[in-house]
């Protein structure tokens, strides 16, 4: 049962971004994968993953219909009750003001958007637009505003990618983000030095990256784990599919989950 208003929900995300410890989000793609997280008394808050999603669909990242998305994030985001959904929105597709306003309207209370290594201003005024589609809602939209500055960086020295991602995410909060995220393995030098050049940034739990304990130590706000919660999943139904084919047995070990 939801009690809360979609500004309530918001304000909620707000304050777990603001918060000491590390927001650890384990990312969702439909309603059941989040009914599953939901059902654990640890979580705090839903984030979907864009690339599972799309997956889902058949689409490749970043190129799933946004009413799609918005269809299936709305459907979480019935199931959440009180716990706020942040929802993946790509690039926020051609107008980000309408992709927030939209978003809102299906119950979405905050929302990574990449910046795909857009020129600088534009970048920064992309991020303005929401924070002022969401203003004129009366709901604050907690922005995760994503820059590539790593994984869109090429081969260019990770130097210039550090004070990219510095600048671009100094400038996202001064816009109004909530957060900044900054995708890609993070060391814990790398991680200091944005942390200290930026404020309250977000990062993701990939192989070879740090431990949510650790970088919470380091002063980060949140992390999630995007398209790796449903490749976990995939690689255990692919394993035991076969198994079948080998004859195994489902173990006794499965949990009626769905």
């Amino acid at each position: 049962m939801t009690t809360l208003s979609v500004e309530g929900r918001a304000r909620r995300l707000r304050e777990l971004h603001a918060a000491p410890e590390i927001l650890r989000v384990v990312n969702v793609w439909d309603v059941v994968s989040a009914k599953a997280v939901l059902a654990l008394p640890d979580t705090r808050a839903i984030a979907t993953a864009g690339h599972s999603i799309a997956a889902s669909f058949g689409y490749d990242d970043g190129t799933i219909p946004l009413e799609t998305t918005l269809d299936m994030v709305g459907r979480i985001v019935a199931v959440a009750g009180d716990i706020p959904v942040t929802a993946d929105l790509d690039d926020g597709y051609d107008d980000t003001g309408d992709t927030t306003r939209r978003a809102i309207g299906a119950g979405i209370v905050g929302a990574n958007m990449e910046d795909r290594l857009r020129p600088f201003d534009e970048s920064v005024a992309r991020v303005a637009t929401v924070v002022a589609a969401a203003e004129a809602e009366g709901v604050p939209f907690a922005l995760n505003a994503r820059t590539d500055a790593f994984v869109r960086g090429g081969g260019r020295p990770v130097e210039e990618s550090i004070a990219d991602a510095i600048a671009r995410g100094r400038a996202y909060l001064d816009a109004g983000a909530d957060v900044v995220f900054v995708p890609g393995v993070l060391d814990a030098e790398t991680t200091s030095r944005l942390v200290e050049g930026i404020g309250r940034i977000s990062v993701i739990g990939l192989p070879g990256a740090l431990t949510a304990g650790a970088y919470e130590k380091l002063g980060v706000a949140r992390i999630s784990y995007g398209p790796l919660t449903q490749r976990v999943a995939l690689t255990a139904f692919q394993d035991v599919a076969a198994d079948l084919y080998r004859d195994g047995v489902i173990p006794e070990s499965t949990r009626a989950l769905n």
